[in-house]
Formats: structure tokens, sequence, C-alpha cells
């Protein structure tokens, strides 16, 4: 029996688009514990992983800072950094517009470098971007030339890690976007073929977090489907600190406002996270030191606090600006509230902020155990240098190879076998670069022989002053100083010792 109510209701007719709207409805309500659970496990996978700590470090910048070598750095991983648009082709991602993928090999020796660093436990993130220059996708508008771009370096490098440093504030929605597009596109083509890639954002902070152009950075890779592993907050230059406001203070006020400003950039695609979850998506750069505002400077009692609010909130990682800086200016550099590329402007141990930070890391970087098998032999046909000889000299800067590795003299030597244990690296005339890696050959050091008539003939009676050029056996030498009778070419057991050198 129905109800008077009920009675009086009309019937209602269910229309196609009803039923198929209750069909999503209810799919989407079977199916959201799933979706829901897949998200949750990509939050809990990252939040299982080891806090870690990788100071960046300026490849290009002079003098060259030695990060493969344990007694220069102690971190295990490092953010090499800037991969940037070449200056002749704006497609063609180079260090810094210095040098080409290609040229950081010969030139910088960085391939085998970050092999080295690997031999030892350690790894690399390479950041594209940075204060100076422009970001790829800055330049490069052809969507195809930017992806096959970034794949070229993270193929190159084999990295797992990417990192992108954008401190452009004038970026547009366009190029933001096709960066995301290039970025999510590289990513999900290493998650097909098995393997993995982290990719970070590192962008400029005040106290109230990022600015409205670093939060649409954010969105923009959010919403094109990116799995960002987090985002890295450079807690430096803030201004005029003002009365009572401390640089520990500034950044944990900034680290705060970031770690809300992440949880509302996820919501923004229907992600839900914890307060505890966005803290994961954190992490923090300080510029140590000096910084570029005249009156902030990042002391190591701001990095000992900064460890320790990094601990308490959980975030990510810690890292720093940079390794390269990371020791006391000396007596010659007079006014340390100048910036410089290469120390600090602080009275500190050389790599105190890394030795201070490294506790943020559960594990550190160890050379490979001994092997108890005879050492590798060399062949010439695939050794890049020459193969070290106890009976030659040889000069500071040169290069030779032992047992599959590559050593670089640190002055003049002879009979000094390049691996030979030593209990300072200050004892030993080599500095090992890395080792000899797959496909390498001999380098191509050119022709210097000239036509007969290119340069005079040397001539043994004649005197020569500094700068002179000569031909001798059809190969063109420069004097070095005043010369008489000193034949071009000749051995001797000093490189120093002679007057001449071949162009």
């Amino acid at each position: 029996m129905s109800s008077p109510d009920s009675a009086a209701e009309p019937r209602r007719r269910l229309s196609v688009p009803r039923i198929l709207l209750v069909v999503v409805v209810v799919a989407a309500a079977v199916c959201a514990p799933f979706a829901f659970r897949t998200v949750k496990d990509r939050l809990d996978a990252g939040a299982a992983q080891v806090s870690s700590f990788a100071p960046y470090v300026d490849v290009t910048n002079t003098p060259q800072f030695s990060f493969e070598d344990a007694s220069a750095n102690a971190a295990g991983t490092v953010v090499l950094g800037f991969v940037v648009s070449s200056t002749d082709v704006v497609c063609r991602p180079s260090w810094g517009t210095a040098y080409s993928l290609a040229t950081a090999s010969t030139g910088i020796d960085l391939d085998r470098r970050i092999a080295r660093l690997r031999q030892r436990g350690g790894d690399v993130t390479v950041s594209f971007g940075g204060a100076s220059n422009k970001e790829l996708a800055s330049a490069c508008t052809d969507p195809a030339k930017l992806q096959a771009a970034y794949e070229a370096v993270v193929d190159r490098y084999g990295i797992t890690s990417v990192d992108f440093d954008l401190e452009d504030g004038g970026e547009t929605a366009a190029v933001m976007a096709r960066r995301a597009a290039a970025v999510r596109a590289v990513q999900r083509k290493r998650v097909a073929a098995g393997k993995s890639l982290d990719v970070w954002l590192t962008l400029p902070v005040g106290t109230a977090g990022l600015t409205s152009v670093g939060v649409a950075e954010l969105d923009a890779m959010l919403a094109a489907g990116v799995e960002v592993a987090g985002v890295n907050a450079l807690t430096m230059n803030y201004g005029s600190p003002g009365t009572g406001r401390t640089m520990t203070s500034l950044v944990e006020a900034s680290l705060t406002s970031l770690a809300g400003q992440v949880v509302t950039s996820y919501r923004k695609i229907g992600t839900t996270l914890s307060a505890e979850e966005g803290w994961q998506r954190v992490a923090a750069t300080p510029m140590i030191g000096q910084n570029d505002t005249a009156d902030e400077r990042f002391q190591l009692s701001d990095a000992s606090a900064l460890l320790a609010f990094a601990r308490e909130k959980g975030l990510r990682r810690l890292s720093m600006w940079s390794a390269n800086r990371d020791n006391n200016c000396g007596v010659n550099y007079v006014d340390t509230t100048i910036v410089s590329t290469s120390c600090s402007g602080l009275d500190q141990e050389r790599g105190a902020f890394t030795a201070l930070f490294n506790e943020f890391t559960a594990t550190t970087p160890t050379k490979a155990p001994a092997s108890a098998a005879a050492p590798p032999s060399d062949d010439p046909a695939t050794s890049p240098y020459p193969i070290w000889n106890e009976l030659t000299a040889y000069a500071k800067n040169a290069k030779v190879v032992w047992h599959h590795n590559v050593y670089l003299a640190k002055w003049w030597t002879q009979g000094d076998t390049p691996d030979a244990p030593v209990t300072n690296a200050a004892d030993t005339p080599w500095t090992l670069l890395g080792p000899v890696l797959a496909g390498e050959t001999p380098l191509a050091t050119g022709s210097s022989t000239v036509t007969a008539t290119a340069y005079a003939t040397w001539n043994p009676a004649a005197t020569y002053v500094a700068g002179d050029r000569v031909q001798y056996h059809n190969v063109v030498y420069q004097a070095k100083w005043w010369t008489l009778g000193d034949v071009p070419g000749a051995a001797v057991s000093d490189p120093s010792d002679t007057p001449w050198e071949k162009l």
C-alpha cells in the first residue's frame, strides 16, 4: 500500500543520459578506493625513501671543483649545474653555453668524473636552468626537439634524477606548458622502459613561500601529469632581514609557507596530501656564507638549525649553493662581503657545511672493495691517453692511462706509479680522474705537420726569442724564451727544460 503523498507523486521516466550518469557515478564510487590507493602508494613510497643531501656544483666555474674526489667532496650525490640552451643552436643542450655535451667530455672530463663519483658509491642529478642563460624550454620552441634535448642529457649521463632551477620570473604560461609536456614525455618513456626519473623543481621563495610565477611553474608540471619528486626552495637573498629576523627564522618561515602551497597545488589536480605528506615534497637550498644581499650571511649555526628543522618536519632533501664555495676565502680575498663563486666569505674549515649537512643522509659513499684479482691490462687501441711508462717524464697536466683509469699529473713526474698507495693525497703527483669509458679510443690530436714554406726552417746558428716560430722536419715550434742551438723536439728528461713548444 502506498501513502497519499507517494500516490500523488508522478512517476519519472529514466532517460538514457540519466542511466549513463548513474553508471558513471557508481563506477567512480567503486574505483575511488583503488585510485586513492594508487596515489597513496606513491606518496608512501616517497615517504619511505631516505632523506638526502645533494649540494650543487657549478660545473663550468673556475677553478674547477673536483666533485668526484673524496678528499675534495664528501657528499655522495651532487647536483651538477647548469644545462642550458646553446647560444648558436637553441635546441641543443650545453653546459652554461661554454661546453656542448661532447666538448664537456673532452674539455673538463665530465663524463669520466661522473663515472669516478659512481665508482666510489655516489651519483649525480643534472640541473637545467640556473640564474644565468636560458633554460632549454625558454629558447627551444619545437616540442619534439625540446624533448630530444632533455633525453640527450638523461641518456648520456644515465641519470635517474633531474632538477629544473627556474629563476626567470618573466616566464610565460606557454613556456611552462612546453617544458612540462616535454618532461612528462621523457619521464613516461623512462617508466615504460622499466626505469625511473625523479623530477625536482627548484624555485625562489620569500617568507610567504613561492611567488605567483613559482606557483604557476609547479601547477603546470602537475597539470601535465609530471610526477614531481618535490619542490626545492632557494632559501636565500630575502632582502633586509629586519629587526629581530635571523636567517634561520627567514628560512623556516619560507619553508613552512611552501609546504602549505605544495598541498594546495596537489589539491588542484584532485590529490589530497596531509600536512606531513606536503613536507615530504619540500627541499631547501641555502646559499652558504655571504649571500648576494649584502647583510645576509648564512652561518654554520644557521645550517645546524636548518638540519634540525629538516629532521623535525621530514623534508625530503637538503642542498646548498654551492660545494665550490664550501671553504675559506683566504687572506688575499680582502672584502668578503663581495660574493665569490669559489669561497663562502666565512672563517670556516674546508668542507664544513658539507660535513654538517651530510648528517641528513643515512648512507655515505664508499669506495668499491678492493679486488684480489690482478689489475687489468691496458690496451693502447682503447685508451684515450698514453699508457703510463715509468721511463717517461710527464709534465704538469699530462694525462695517462693506468689499469683502466685516467690520471692527471699535478706536477712534473717520472717513475711514480699512478695508483701507488699513499697515506695522503698530497704525497702523489697523480690525480685520479676516473675510469676509461666504454667505447673510448685514442684522442685525435690532429696533424702538426705543415708545408715546407709555412715558417722559416730552424737554424742552429740563429738566435730566437720568446714567441718566434720555426719549423723543423715540417713540425712547427714556438720559442718559450731566448735560445741558441737548442734542437726543437729533442728528447729531454723534463719537458720544462726545453725552450721549444710544439704547436
